[in-house]
């Protein structure tokens, strides 16, 4: 199986009205970063790199701030294929 490791930036988008107002994350791919063999290299390989864009990151806004205007990107681990964007489905309101 092969595991690659994607850098995402990240954002928040608007879900509804319901209960006051909702949000889910959302994710644009930026690049592939890496390309692992297994899984627990994969998400090694993952968790270093969010530790350094946490530390590089540190002086932007959380992604959950009503004043956060992009820029926060995280490596996520899949397997076989990145998507180009997540959620591939917008989320609906159970």
């Amino acid at each position: 199986m092969r595991y690659i490791i994607a850098l995402y930036e990240i954002d928040r988008a608007y879900g509804g009205p319901e209960e006051g107002g909702w949000h889910f994350d959302t994710g644009e791919l930026v690049r592939l970063l890496a390309l692992a063999p297994t899984e627990d290299r994969a998400y090694a390989l993952a968790e270093r790199a969010n530790r350094l864009l946490d530390r590089l990151q540190r002086h932007r806004r959380r992604v959950d701030s009503v004043l956060y205007n992009g820029g926060r990107h995280a490596a996520i681990v899949y397997e076989w294929i990145a998507p180009p964007a997540f959620p591939a489905v917008r989320p609906h309101y159970a």
